[in-house]
């Protein structure tokens, strides 16, 4: 089974730009919950622009499902799960001031540095899973840092969707089956959409969850939350029925 975790970051933004609750970023999470997604997926910011330490304290209060923390592994951030204590905590090597995740962990350049915070974080009893770029010959250094998982970090994947799909999806095959061969498991997540989403799925045997927020939360905007959740649902049934 493929897990859907379901981003809200963009939630929160659009709160934040009124300074108000609305939208409730709490009831939205519940809401995503009960419409069938199987996960909650936050990446909070040191400027707090959109989710806010205070909005992943709640969430933890009354997610039912699985919640999933992203980010850089700063002193703060470990000291946000060690306190939260989600079910994943999810490494990306963000520098302060990036938009949005761009670029996977370099596990040679960072190996000493990764083993020690997984080795941290899982002492909480928290699973770890990093952003990596499908690129086999790291894939395979990120094992000895002792991760659980890793996510696929799916952006040029999806840009050559339109034009190049068979090779653009080529190797994100090759590095799950490494993943696969060394034991880990595999997620998938970044700019993965309505309509890439059920050939991602279809391609990479093994995965276990993808986290989506920009896409869907911009799709509900003409389809509805509800609806929005569950189209995105059947995308990865889709997916997994035509497996080859």
């Amino acid at each position: 089974m493929t897990r859907l975790s379901v981003n809200i970051n963009k939630i929160a933004t659009l709160r934040n730009a009124r300074g108000s609750n609305i939208p409730d970023v709490i009831k939205s999470a519940k809401d995503i919950e009960r419409f069938g997604a199987q996960g909650i997926t936050v990446h909070p910011r040191q400027d707090e622009r959109h989710i806010r330490k205070s909005d992943v304290r709640e969430l933890k209060k009354v997610i039912t499902s699985e919640l999933n923390i992203e980010g850089f592994p700063s002193e703060d951030f470990l000291q946000l799960i060690e306190e939260v204590r989600p079910a994943q905590a999810t490494l990306v090597p963000d520098a302060p001031n990036v938009l949005t995740s761009n670029a996977g962990w370099d596990t040679f350049k960072h190996q000493d540095f990764l083993r020690d915070i997984i080795s941290r974080i899982k002492s909480y009893n928290v699973r770890v899973s990093l952003f990596m770029a499908p690129d086999v010959r790291l894939i395979e250094l990120a094992r000895s840092t002792g991760t659980d998982r890793i996510e696929l970090y799916t952006e040029d994947f999806a840009k050559r969707f339109s034009s190049d799909k068979e090779n653009g999806i080529a190797p994100y095959i090759a590095a799950a089956v490494k993943a696969s061969e060394l034991g880990m498991g595999i997620n998938a997540g970044h700019d993965l959409s309505l309509d890439n989403l059920a050939y991602f799925v279809r391609h990479i045997q093994g995965l276990m969850e993808v986290s989506i927020g920009h896409a869907l939360i911009s799709d509900a905007l003409y389809f509805g939350l509800e609806n929005t959740v569950q189209m995105y649902l059947r995308e990865i049934k889709k997916g997994k029925q035509e497996l080859p």
